[in-house]
């Protein structure tokens, strides 16, 4: 049982886990055999599987498809229409070998998931963290419907924060309080990549019984706490690259009319590097704004567009089309210049005083950097 508005629980589905040699009598890879009977689908479902996209079409009123597998992993589940962008009906199932899930409901808002024994089990701790997560999805609902209704989203997002925070902290609470109880339990395993950080994982973890904890489930958890590992390092590293008073790294690259274009040389002016690019939706969602406020602050300050994983062609036709009126320069893929500047998301702005010195960096489509920009420059 899943509520497509649940903010939190990133995955739509959690399948089985991960099969080990350590459990007697299961081999160490198979078939996942799924079957899905769900409305507002259509007759074709796209089976994700990495880069592949496999065509499954509907017969007899559902879908039915058999992955060979060697280990576990997470596959995705789309319309057609949602590839295209003109829908958003998608769902996600840790694919394991040797088992069977079946998946009925309506993909538009809820469904339910049975089958082997695992999915049975995952489907109480499911309709546990549904209960859990209901006041903070009505929160949610709540404040997107006020949205809709013209009131200001800055202020919405304050009492977002003010409230949803405590209820964030009973679904993990709700999490841990589920794993203590069901310590045996395979599915206990499956929520822990649900939990936020590495410290709040490793506390769940530790709360597994043995048998399960170092069992099939293992390889699925551990993989997803290394990652987070190895991104909070990224993330560390970043910060101390972009912190305020770090002196900006010197550049130079070629404007948008082929000649060179330093750092350097906007010395003595604020200046916002807008890491972006052509294939970025929320770079392109933003631009409507950014140019409001480049307007409204005209002279006080210079943005300087650095495209990134982009073609020339690419970079220049979505300046065009755009209508971007500030400075642009582009960054070639051998360019060390996303590393210089800890960038790992888009589209991130780094604000650079007169001196040279970062002064802020915000990763995101985020109100913060409007905020500054009136801070600093609205008086």
């Amino acid at each position: 049982m899943y509520n497509l508005t649940t903010k939190y629980m990133k995955k739509i589905l959690f399948g089985l886990g991960m099969l080990a040699a350590s459990l007697p009598g299961l081999a160490a890879d198979g078939d996942l055999h799924v079957k899905i009977n769900m409305k507002n689908v259509g007759d074709t479902l796209m089976v994700l599987q990495g880069k592949d996209r496999t065509p499954i079409v509907q017969k007899n009123g559902q879908f039915e498809y058999t992955l060979n597998l060697k280990e576990p992993q997470t596959i995705g589940f789309a319309t057609p229409g949602t590839l295209r962008r003109q829908e958003r009906k998608y769902f996600q199932l840790i694919a394991v070998p040797n088992e069977s899930a079946e998946i009925s409901g309506d993909i538009s808002t809820r469904f339910d998931i049975t089958g082997s024994k695992f999915y049975q089990d995952y489907h109480v701790a499911d309709i546990a963290m549904e209960e859990a997560s209901k006041p903070l999805n009505d929160l949610i609902a709540s404040l997107n419907k006020r949205m809709e209704a013209g009131e200001n989203r800055d202020a919405l997002m304050k009492e977002y924060e003010e409230k949803g925070t405590a209820l964030e902290n009973n679904i993990a609470k709700a999490k841990l309080d589920f794993i203590k109880q069901h310590a045996a339990s395979e599915a206990s395993a499956a929520l822990i990549p649900e939990f936020k950080n590495v410290k709040e994982m490793e506390e769940a973890v530790s709360y597994l019984a043995p048998a399960v904890r170092d069992g099939r489930m293992k390889a699925y958890y551990q993989g997803v706490i290394d990652h987070l590992k190895k991104q909070e390092e990224a993330e560390a590293a970043a910060a101390k690259k972009q912190a305020a008073g770090v002196e900006a790294p010197a550049f130079t690259l070629n404007d948008i009319n082929g000649k060179p274009l330093s750092l350097a040389s906007l010395r003595g002016k604020y200046v916002i590097l807008d890491f972006w690019g052509s294939w970025c939706g929320w770079c392109i969602k933003g631009f409507p704004e950014m140019k409001e406020y480049y307007n409204k602050y005209k002279g006080k300050f210079e943005i300087l567009g650095i495209d990134c994983n982009d073609t020339e062609v690419k970079w220049k036709d979505a300046v065009k089309k755009h209508e971007l009126p500030w400075l642009h320069v582009y960054n070639p893929r051998d360019s060390k210049l996303l590393s210089d500047y800890g960038v790992t998301g888009f589209p991130t702005k780094i604000i650079v005083g007169p001196d040279g010195k970062i002064v802020k960096t915000v990763v995101g489509e985020d109100p913060a950097f409007y905020t500054f920009l009136d801070q600093t420059f609205g008086n």
